[in-house]
């Protein structure tokens, strides 16, 4: 009896660990999907907010309050690693400026002088140069045929999601300033995902997320103060309040820690695929919040762009 209890205790084990395998493998995709989802929605009240709030102090007051939902969580890990944080802290600087200062403040500028299909069709090349950005340097990610079969996928169904499926739009679509901010804010995006990749060890995500909240808006600060002098400030109202809520809690607090995460646990260049829903969240979350139609084009778009994600995101065989 003693034999048999020997020989079967471990089988429970083994199969534990298993199942606790196949979670990471599947947790890294749904935090990604996540962060996706809630930087959809992001997109949709920006816009809302274009006209009532200059760009750059929607951006400051979005991590000034993104930093007071993560304080509560992060600031025993901070001080505890405030020497690993001191000694990283040129790292820290460069994430904290491209993600946090430069990222989302260029998309609010862009959106003020340039059309939403003109941002949406931009905003598509960002997953290419998030795995292209991945691939540089020292143990670079590496891109399979089948992933890159998928992200090609993807991006067709972007773009055609963009235009409508009508080359017309394509070759008739005005280009503004606008589109070049765009372009920087696709860029430093990468740019910053790629960084994710070399966190160093012993930081931990909730003290790598406060930190670069903090620093991104040190560096912020400068120009908020010339906004200020320049443009004024803004009155309050129960609009720009919950909007700016909505994007420093759910769009920078949670929507950075489970992309973060995602990194940490699939690699950028899977996250950077499944990046690609985004149009898809957008054109649903129009719908259900804006009521706007949804054609038929429109969901043959989103499947396409799905199967390319199905493809491009699954597990490296």
């Amino acid at each position: 009896m003693q034999e048999l209890e020997t020989s079967v205790t471990p089988v429970p084990a083994e199969g534990a660990g298993e199942r606790s395998a196949r979670a990471v493998v599947w947790l890294g995709p749904v935090l990604a999907t996540l962060a996706t989802l809630i930087w959809s929605g992001n997109f949709v009240i920006a816009r809302a907010l274009h006209e009532d709030v200059a760009p750059v102090q929607t951006a400051f007051w979005r991590w000034i309050i993104a930093m007071l939902a993560v304080l509560p969580f992060a600031a025993r890990a901070v001080w505890q690693q405030r020497h690993l944080i001191r000694s990283h802290l040129r790292y820290l600087c460069a994430a904290a400026l491209l993600g946090v200062t430069l990222f989302n403040t260029l998309i609010y500028q862009a959106g003020r002088s340039t059309s939403a299909t003109n941002l949406a069709l931009i905003a598509a090349a960002s997953p290419v140069l998030i795995v292209l950005f991945g691939m540089i340097g020292r143990g670079g990610e590496k891109v399979t045929g089948r992933r890159a079969v998928g992200m090609v996928v993807a991006l067709v169904g972007v773009i055609a999601l963009v235009s409508k499926g009508s080359l017309s739009v394509l070759l008739h679509m005005d280009f503004a300033v606008g589109d070049l901010w765009m372009l920087a804010a696709t860029a430093t995006f990468a740019g910053y995902t790629a960084l994710l990749r070399r966190r160093p060890e012993g930081i931990s995500g909730i003290s790598f997320l406060f930190t670069t909240f903090l620093l991104g808006t040190v560096l912020l600060a400068p120009a908020y103060a010339v906004s200020l002098a320049v443009q004024g400030g803004f009155t309050p109202s129960g609009g720009t309040v919950g909007a700016l809520l909505y994007i420093g809690v759910a769009s920078s607090a949670i929507a950075y820690f489970t992309w973060n995460k995602a990194i940490d646990l699939i690699g950028a260049a899977r996250a950077g695929i499944i990046y690609y829903l985004q149009p898809v969240f957008v054109a649903i979350v129009s719908y259900l919040a804006l009521g706007e139609a949804t054609s038929g084009m429109q969901v043959v778009c989103m499947a396409l762009i799905i199967t390319g994600i199905a493809l491009g995101a699954g597990k490296k065989k």
